[in-house]
């Protein structure tokens, strides 16, 4: 039994996650609009027929813009807490909507999905941990951990537990400085309640990584202040094996297939001695043991490299999942008029 994972769209201009197996599966966010995402799900191979509900992880528009259609469309419950509801404006039908709350683990048939709360520019955010059980017992768990201020001890703490992770790479810190942002929004970003920059979300990935973690998917990287290869380079250095991909604010990505037997080198931990040089960081560890280091394989994909012209084919399915038909319905543009007592502002992400 695997956990198949894809991102449908990875950035300001919208998010969407799948996790699920083979009975359900679930989205974290719905950012692209109901068409669009039809449309990315089709070309996977993956079908609506098996998304059981949606997960939301804060009330920015990247996050929840094609969520009324595609909860109405295909009746699907949304997973929001009451404040998120609430800010977000949204108009849902009131029997698809179910609350919940940090810390609490919510089953969808065979999926189990926990949520806790992070830290961002946000009325009550939180992230994801995605599991299933094994025949043999054991547990794959994925994580979904993007929009995160810092690097706090919830988040380490869950990062410890995955097999896979969407982490947030956000902005590279000299892009970011010397960029076309003004200096408010820059000190929005990097100031605790914003983004993750590339080389927080190393630290926490060289530090902390459990052993078993094969995939690990760089999310949200901003248009302006980040680089795909910038990114991918850096995490690629001090992968050890665990297979990096960016996600694209593009397109899709491939489906990954998730099936917890991969066993690598664990992160050097917290009080371990680390040294930066530019992009570049290594452990005193792997300066003292360079032949180890150049023995590890670089990447363990259970999948192919990806297809051109940012699309890519489902692969690892022993049985194709069956395809979605062609959506006649259009997004419906919606009326943000605020209701009585709430603010004029609609929270957008901080790129």
């Amino acid at each position: 039994m695997s956990l198949y994972i894809a991102s449908l769209n990875s950035g300001s201009n919208g998010n969407c996650y799948y996790i699920g197996n083979d009975c359900e599966a679930v989205l974290i966010d719905a950012g692209l609009s109901c068409r669009e995402t039809e449309r990315r799900m089709r070309r996977l191979g993956l079908s609506m027929d098996l998304v059981k509900g949606v997960f939301v992880s804060h009330e920015h528009d990247d996050h929840i813009r094609g969520l009324e259609v595609l909860s109405k469309r295909y009746q699907l419950p949304v997973y929001i807490t009451e404040n998120t509801l609430s800010e977000g404006r949204l108009s849902l039908e009131g029997h698809l909507v179910r609350s919940f709350a940090a810390s609490e683990t919510i089953s969808i048939g065979s999926l189990n999905v926990l949520a806790f709360s992070k830290t961002h520019d946000a009325i009550d955010p939180h992230s994801f941990v995605i599991s299933a059980q094994k025949k043999d017992g054991a547990h794959i768990h994925v994580g979904v951990f993007t929009d995160i201020g810092h690097v706090c001890d919830n988040l380490t703490r869950h990062f410890k537990l995955c097999h896979a992770a969407f982490l947030e790479a956000n902005y590279d810190e000299q892009l970011l400085e010397e960029g076309r942002y003004p200096w408010p929004l820059k000190n929005r970003i990097r100031g605790g309640k914003g983004h993750l920059s590339n080389h927080q979300a190393l630290e926490l990935f060289v530090r902390h990584r459990p052993a078993f973690m094969s995939h690990l998917l760089l999310a949200h990287l901003s248009q302006d202040n980040n680089r795909p290869e910038l990114a991918q380079n850096m995490f690629e250095e001090a992968a050890s094996g665990t297979q990096v991909v960016v996600a694209s604010r593009y397109g899709e990505s491939e489906v990954y297939a998730i099936d917890g037997k991969y066993c690598g080198e664990p992160g050097i931990g917290a009080e371990a001695e680390w040294e930066r040089a530019g992009n570049k960081q290594t452990s005193t560890a792997e300066i003292q043991s360079p032949a180890k280091s150049a023995a590890t394989p670089k990447s363990v994909a259970t999948q192919g490299n990806a297809a051109t012209n940012g699309h890519a084919a489902a692969t690892n399915h022993t049985t194709p999942p069956k395809t979605v038909g062609h959506s006649m319905i259009r997004r419906r543009k919606k009326a943000l008029a605020p209701q009585p007592g709430q603010s004029t502002a609609v929270q957008t992400s901080l790129f």
